[in-house]
């Protein structure tokens, strides 16, 4: 009996891409904290998992095609003089958090890897 790999696995390859983009939009702000005019911009998980969701219904597209997620401006707490909307602190947490989801989404899919492993040595 063949195993569907991309129903086994889920959704957890989407959301480490979409982890993988997000850490590169937030390292961008990050290295532009200190770039006159320079927004803010970030994705939204919510946006991105529905945007996934359809892709899956049409036949499973979003595995095949490498997903574009919509960036957002962020809106500052407190806007600096110089038209940047980067906040240090911030970005700095939300690069945490986004890692921390990364290593947990990286835990699932080693999970779900070893738990086919077992299946197909019979285990």
């Amino acid at each position: 009996m063949a195993i569907n790999f991309e129903q086994a696995l889920g959704v957890h390859p989407n959301t480490l891409a979409f982890r993988t983009q997000r850490a590169k939009v937030l390292a961008s702000n990050l290295a532009n904290v200190d770039t006159p005019n320079f927004k803010a911009r970030d994705i939204s998980f919510e946006e991105a998992m529905k945007q996934v969701a359809n892709d899956a219904r049409a036949k499973h597209q979003a595995r095949r095609r490498p997903q574009s997620y919509e960036l957002l401006y962020r809106a500052p707490q407190q806007p600096a003089q110089d038209g940047n909307t980067v906040e240090l602190g911030v970005e700095q947490a939300q690069f945490a958090a986004n890692a921390m989801a990364f290593q947990t989404s990286t835990t699932f899919l080693n999970m779900k890897l070893s738990g086919l492993k077992k299946a197909i040595n019979g285990q």
